[in-house]
């Protein structure tokens, strides 16, 4: 009995033993190891300045830049040691610019619209970092081929738009500078929803480049349809060939004068293809079934396709 009692009173004591020798033990450590060193200054690569030397003269873009979400991971949080050159990971070696009394601008790539550098080298100053993604297909692009700058749509230096950089408030303002007549049509009665906000000109165009005509996300103007209007999709038992080659035969996606965004108002948009073989094509005469309530679709009101078996004439 004295032997198990000893047993369970060692028992008892062994962990409290061992926490003291490890507070003992971690105490004698603690005047041994010795602070991190501070992280070694950035030597800039000969020519270079620094963003500081860029902001005595600088200030207010400086400022500015700094707000930005660039500036924010340039000149506070760089990725890597491109990154952290601050405004000349983009504009260039400042050294003879700064000696000169900024008098001088050999070497360096402004990005105004006065700046003599080509616009393939300034863009491939951006495309140094924004080549993947969306810009996969830049080269090649109708924006690219059309000599495009891309600091004629984003904005770098300053925060103009709540997303993506752009050099107006919104996307719709953005691209019509250069589209006109596609910024007019979204004015009509009949539109997408770009007014309201609950679409963006690159819900369906990719800018930067795609494989497709017109930038197109999808592989085609149904495909790109469909993303929203799936219903149309298909497939039919009784399908509707205008409907089946591109939805663009009958609407125009961008805005109308008439309704459901149809490029002519009715009987006349189905008149185009369907001539007077069964039907008059006089509205002024009465009793006319073509022109019944002035619309075709009153009676073939499945034009995009009909899963009826008695529906070959679009009706059911």
């Amino acid at each position: 009995m004295r032997n198990a009692g000893r047993r369970i009173l060692l028992a008892a004591l062994i962990p409290t033993f061992l926490g003291v020798a490890i507070l003992v033990g971690s105490s004698a450590l603690q005047g041994q190891v010795k602070p991190a060193a501070e992280p070694a200054p950035t030597v800039l690569p000969r020519g270079f300045v620094g963003a500081e030397t860029c902001k005595t003269c600088h200030t207010e873009p400086f400022e500015q830049f700094s707000a930005t979400t660039m500036g924010k991971l340039f000149l506070k949080h760089p990725r890597n040691a491109k990154e952290a050159l601050g405004c000349e990971s983009c504009h260039g070696p400042g050294q003879a610019h700064v000696e000169s009394g900024g008098t001088a601008f050999d070497g360096l790539i402004t990005f105004a619209k006065q700046d003599p550098t080509p616009v393939e080298q300034r863009n491939g100053v951006c495309l140094q970092c924004h080549e993947r993604a969306a810009r996969l297909h830049w080269q090649g692009s109708p924006h690219e081929l059309r000599d495009l700058a891309c600091t004629n749509c984003h904005r770098v230096m300053t925060n103009i738009s709540e997303r993506s950089q752009l050099a107006k408030p919104t996307e719709i303002e953005t691209c019509g500078q250069c589209h006109l007549e596609r910024r007019a049509q979204l004015m009509r009665s009949s539109h997408m929803p770009l007014r309201e906000g609950k679409m963006t000109c690159t819900s369906c165009h990719d800018p930067h480049g795609t494989v497709t005509d017109k930038l197109l996300k999808g592989n085609s103007v149904n495909d790109n349809c469909y993303t929203c209007h799936a219903e149309k999709r298909g497939p039919f038992l009784w399908e509707h060939p205008p409907v089946m080659e591109s939805c663009s035969n009958c609407h125009d996606p961008h805005g109308s004068n008439h309704e459901k965004l149809l490029k002519v108002f009715k009987p006349r948009l189905c008149q185009q293809c369907h001539v007077e073989t069964r039907h008059p094509t006089t509205p002024q005469t009465p009793g006319s079934r073509f022109v019944f309530n002035r619309s075709c679709t009153n009676c073939h009101n499945r034009v995009h396709g009909s899963n009826h078996p008695s529906g070959q004439l679009l009706n059911r």
